[in-house]
């Protein structure tokens, strides 16, 4: 028998069952942060063979339900996955190609962030998106 995998430990302590199509997003998305629905499908295919997009889609909503995964949606963009999850941090977006980088809290621990008000609410997480443009794209022609 094959020693467990790294992912499979991940999946057990979140107490998921492991199957192939969870183990095979989780790989996928640990080799490339922020990747989109339709990426992560291709990739899963190209290792597994077939697979519908409801599966894949599925997989993500348990593993992100879990805390195994996290889900950014930037304002004009698909959804995206990371595994990168509990420290809070923020991204970086590229108003041009769309690029996406991680960029570590602002300041402190989690929340990271003081809002002027909380209305009650028990903040526990601050979610900051910042624009611009990339490296790449500056540098190409407008």
């Amino acid at each position: 028998m094959p020693p467990e995998t790294e992912v499979v430990t991940l999946l057990r302590q979140a107490d998921l069952r492991v199957t192939r199509p969870r183990v095979a997003v989780l790989e996928v998305l640990r080799r490339r942060a922020h990747a989109d629905t339709e990426s992560v499908i291709a990739e899963v295919r190209g290792e597994l063979g077939q697979v519908s997009h409801q599966a894949v889609y599925d997989v993500l909503r348990v593993l992100t339900d879990a805390g195994l995964v996290r889900r950014i949606q930037p304002l004009g963009s698909v959804a995206r996955y990371e595994v990168r999850v509990g420290d809070n941090h923020h991204h970086v977006v590229c108003r041009r190609c769309g690029t996406i980088a991680d960029v570590d809290c602002a300041v402190g621990e989690a929340p990271c962030l003081t809002p002027s008000t909380d209305h009650g609410f028990v903040v526990d997480e601050a979610e900051v998106l910042f624009w611009g443009t990339c490296p790449a794209c500056r540098g190409a022609a407008p």
